[in-house]
């Protein structure tokens, strides 16, 4: 397991009620209420929110490899973030798909800063081996 040895920062929440509950950072910046997926309630849900956060944490992941890389990404870079919630037996899982837009990009050196930016995101170290993900270029 890694360890952390400078904490840069610490998000914090408060959430009550669950699926059908609230959550506030302790900012305030965030202040959400949730409901279950498929409720048709008013809310986001936790497989959004987790979307939310590794896309634009893959993107900050693209930007430090193309440094490496010395290439500049686009003005239109974006990732579009699938989260699953699903059942096997009796238990829940996750997996994901994420498509990667780099437009303008090679394709060989997108491929690069995509390959290299799943390496350094800490969303997909901390999913790697734990659930199925699927990486695409658009």
């Amino acid at each position: 397991m890694s360890q952390i040895d400078t904490v840069l920062y610490t998000g914090k929440t408060h959430t009550q009620g669950g699926r059908n509950g609230h959550a506030r950072s302790s900012d305030g910046q965030l202040d959400v209420t949730l409901s279950p997926p498929g409720s048709g309630r008013p809310g986001t849900n936790p497989e959004q929110l987790f979307a939310a956060g590794w896309s634009a944490c893959f993107i900050g992941a693209m930007n430090r490899a193309a440094q490496v890389l010395k290439v500049s990404l686009p003005a239109e870079t974006a990732v579009d973030a699938e989260v699953d919630l699903g059942k096997g037996g009796d238990a829940f899982f996750l997996q994901a798909r994420l498509t990667i837009s780099l437009p303008g990009l090679d394709r060989a050196v997108a491929s690069q800063v995509i390959e290299q930016a799943h390496q350094l995101c800490p969303y997909s170290k901390a999913t790697r081996g734990n659930i199925d993900v699927e990486l695409q270029l658009a």
